[in-house]
């Protein structure tokens, strides 16, 4: 008998666009740990380009202090991203673990405040959720891994009016440790993500070299993301999306 996939969604930049509430919330937890910061209200140019990179919660706080600095380098920031992010921690003194909870707390605070304001920060990308309604209607299960905490998932979904399988978060561990404890599911997994660089691990991590993965055009994609993908990656447009799932490329 031929088993439905389980679809395996990212959340930010595949279902979800939160580049407003990334940079509300990384500004918030940034000035809270370095009340002299001094970051301007809307998002500048240099923290949209840098997103593509920002892989935890943790990092876009850590990117958020770096933009505070007047010498920053953004260019060398872009070229060599994970020696500059070490250098960041060292230079602020701040540890992964302080840099999230501020985060989560911050993020946590707002929601029980104003939830419709903390919601009203993010928006659906265009058919996304009727989509997820009719992939339910037509049984075909799915659910959300994601590197941003799952409470905060969960509430956004809810406010869609969406019900996933289940939604692990970064509590949970990462990508890859969760989609092995998936395959016990003994269904065909589908990952569907905008970060190129964690389908590469993917595909990299032994046990789940039978996953399909795609590279979602819409996403927070840097310039050179879609070019020469290897092989077991496929880029999905929104068309794509929008078919059966026997159409997927």
């Amino acid at each position: 008998m031929n088993l439905q996939p389980l679809l395996v969604f990212d959340f930010d930049g595949v279902l979800v666009d939160g580049m407003r509430e990334y940079w509300w919330s990384a500004r918030r937890a940034a000035l809270f740990l370095a009340p002299s910061c001094q970051l301007p209200d809307l998002a500048p140019d240099a923290f949209a380009a840098l997103r593509p990179l920002i892989h935890k919660g943790w990092e876009m706080v850590l990117v958020a202090l770096e933009l505070s600095r007047s010498d920053l380098d953004v260019a060398h920031y872009l070229s060599d991203y994970d020696s500059h992010t070490q250098a960041a921690r060292e230079r602020w003194g701040f540890s992964p673990d302080q840099l999230q909870s501020a985060l989560e707390d911050l993020r946590s605070d707002a929601i029980q405040a104003d939830p419709a304001a903390w919601r009203a920060l993010h928006s659906p990308y265009p058919g996304i959720p009727e989509r997820l309604r009719a992939l339910e209607a037509e049984g075909s299960p799915w659910l959300v891994l994601t590197t941003k905490g799952g409470a905060f998932a969960r509430e956004l979904l809810s406010g869609y009016g969406l019900q996933p399988q289940a939604v692990y978060g970064h509590e949970q561990g990462s990508k890859p440790e969760v989609l092995l404890r998936l395959k016990d599911q003994g269904r065909p997994l589908w990952f569907v993500e905008d970060r190129r660089v964690t389908l590469e691990t993917v595909r990299l991590t032994p046990g789940l070299d039978a996953v399909r993965c795609f590279l979602v055009s819409w996403g927070y994609l840097g310039p050179h993301d879609r070019q020469g993908l290897p092989n077991g990656i496929q880029l999905l447009e929104p068309t794509q999306f929008e078919q059966p799932l026997a159409d997927w490329p």
